[in-house]
């Protein structure tokens, strides 16, 4: 008799801890989480398309609109086709609300001379991607996939998209190489800005260079400013706040050190002529999705900025004081795993989704 009471209290134990996991889960007081929808393999970009829906991609290829309320997830056809190898696939997205709520896609596109990253804008109707452009595709193609950077913002009539190295350290200051960059274009026909070419032998479409692999941008909800996050080698990931014209100095200087050990070139960290960032760290936190936060669901977050953390598998509330990062603290360390995007939604509550085989979305709210 023992033993069968014994075994039903761990069925009863187990059933119970299920129900807290994939419905709602509370690791303390202050934070309540809730799982949307069914499991993602490696979902790379998440992009609000209403109150009750949203956009998440999987780097495979494939892109769902998912329901907040009820999970519901359905797929949405004609995605452009994309290099899923490696770091490369169908990366991030963004909805503008600004232009009906044209649908743009960062991936990895096949060409003649290699491997590019692409920018697309498409309209979304009946849970298909119509009238698809590609905007743009970088000229530093290659066979590698790595460090395609694909992260995108919208300011004004202006998209802007970062580009990473590639592999190839040097051609991010290389002046006629999109590698290594931050791009800005117009954001309906992929025009180039008037009066762009503020550098005497940059590309006109160049907003900054001297970047590794930028993975996470922001735009700061009062100025305005551009704010991106980039991977550094072996430490020295950053936080840069973009000035046109400007360079970050990737490979010449840097904070962190080869994989292998020992210094990246000359092992300079700061040199007149090149930006220091406003924030980095050592060791690396391999940081991705990146947002502000001026809600009042979450008071301790408000005016400060959320990173999303891959390596350590939690969140960094990065807090700010005029308009500059000071301190840091870890949230939700080891309880998701691999967080590669970052939202906050109307109401205050935060999405985040896991790059995993078996990753997914999950909402984070009081």
């Amino acid at each position: 008799m023992q033993n069968k009471s014994l075994l039903k209290s761990f069925i009863f134990i187990c059933f119970l801890g299920g129900f807290l996991f994939f419905g709602y889960q509370a690791f303390s007081s202050e934070f309540k989480v809730k799982k949307i929808g069914k499991g993602l393999s490696s979902p790379w970009g998440i992009a609000v398309l209403s109150e009750d829906e949203i956009l998440v991609t999987e780097r495979v290829g494939n892109l769902y609109k998912i329901n907040l309320i009820n999970g519901s997830t359905k797929s949405i056809k004609n995605v452009p086709e994309v290099v899923a190898q490696r770091q490369g696939g169908l990366l991030d997205i963004l909805v503008d609300k600004e232009s009906k709520n044209n649908v743009y896609l960062c991936f990895s596109k096949r060409e003649a001379e290699g491997v590019s990253t692409a920018l697309s804008v498409s309209s979304l109707r009946n849970n298909e991607l119509i009238s698809t452009k590609i905007l743009f595709s970088s000229n530093n193609r290659s066979n590698s996939t790595v460090h395609f950077g694909c992260r995108i913002g919208i300011k004004g009539d202006y998209v802007y998209l970062s580009i990473g190295d590639r592999g190839d350290r040097h051609q991010s200051q290389n002046p006629r190489s999109h590698a290594g960059s931050i791009i800005k274009i117009n954001k309906y026909n992929g025009s180039l800005p008037s009066g762009s070419n503020f550098q005497n032998n940059w590309l006109p479409e160049l907003f900054t260079k001297g970047h590794r692999n930028p993975q996470g941008m922001a735009i700061h909800l009062e100025n305005g400013d551009i704010w991106v996050n980039e991977h550094g080698p072996k430490g020295g990931d950053e936080i840069n706040i973009l000035r046109k014209g400007k360079n970050y100095g990737w490979p010449i200087v840097t904070h962190g050190e080869e994989y292998f050990g020992g210094k990246v070139g000359n092992g300079i960290k700061t040199l007149k002529g090149f930006e220091d960032p406003i924030w980095y760290w050592v060791p690396s936190i391999a940081p991705s999705g990146m947002a502000f936060y001026n809600k009042d669901m979450f008071p301790e977050f408000k005016g400060h900025l959320l990173v999303s953390s891959l390596k350590f598998k939690s969140i960094y509330l990065v807090k700010l004081k005029s308009g500059l990062p000071y301190s840091e603290k870890v949230f939700f360390k080891n309880k998701f795993g691999r967080i590669r995007d970052i939202e906050v939604l109307k109401d205050g509550s935060i999405l985040i989704i896991t790059d995993m085989k078996k990753g997914g979305v999950y909402k984070l709210f009081r």
